[in-house]
């Protein structure tokens, strides 16, 4: 049996997309998500995080980014300690009864993003994940597996039950993926070389929107049943 098998006359399944998105990478992984959900027939509500903290908040409201290396580095100290930091959430994470709560975080030096991380740690979270179903979407350059971890366990500890997982890695060594990554960062396009090195390319590629839409049908068929 389904997890949501029985539901009967319970009504259409209810999806939320909760993620917080940068580049927009993490935004385009979500929306192969919800394609596949809407075509299914599914409601689907967006939940996007913003990053409010005076600290950060100049740095992180534009893009490209006006000073990579120290805008991208102003978060590591913080990112390091593991700390919270002031957002904004919409109305969705407070008034919707979800099915079903799809996580999509990028990577920050190494484990969840301090704008995500302050949701899972707020008072907020625990009416959304209590007793819910959730999956996890990783974006990131290299390091997953930390990232993955961390959302995990502060979703669990607000008391949602972990259904599944996919991450997606850009291609490239850790100096060429870093330098690629950085390169768009500053400057908003695709370069094939930085600092005299040649660079891999960032970013989500077409096979991995195709890749996140086949995880979002299996994730679909095991909180739901086969259609």
């Amino acid at each position: 049996m389904t997890e949501l098998e029985g539901r009967g006359d319970a009504g259409t399944p209810r999806i939320l997309l909760l993620y917080y998105s940068y580049t927009g990478q993490t935004a385009k992984v979500l929306d192969a998500a919800e394609e596949v959900f809407r075509k299914r027939g599914y409601q689907v509500d967006r939940a996007p995080i913003s990053f409010t903290d005076p600290r950060y908040s100049e740095k992180f409201s534009r893009f490209p980014m006006r000073r990579v290396w120290p805008d991208f580095l102003s978060v590591l100290p913080a990112q390091t300690r593991k700390a919270t930091g002031d957002i904004r959430t919409p109305d969705e994470v407070r008034t919707g009864d979800y099915d079903l709560v799809c996580i999509g975080s990028p990577t920050w030096w190494r484990t969840v993003n301090m704008p995500l991380r302050s949701f899972l740690m707020s008072h907020e979270a625990r009416p959304l994940l209590d007793g819910k179903p959730f999956a996890v979407y990783v974006v990131c350059r290299r390091y997953w597996r930390e990232n993955l971890t961390a959302v995990r366990k502060l979703a669990q500890k607000k008391g949602g039950r972990f259904v599944d997982s996919v991450h997606f890695t850009y291609p490239g060594g850790q100096l060429p993926s870093m330098l690629s990554l950085t390169s768009y960062l500053g400057s908003g396009e695709y370069k094939n070389r930085y600092l005299g090195v040649k660079l891999p390319p960032t970013n989500i590629s077409d096979e991995q929107v195709e890749e996140a839409r086949r995880f979002t049908a299996r994730l679909a068929d095991k909180v739901f049943g086969k259609q």
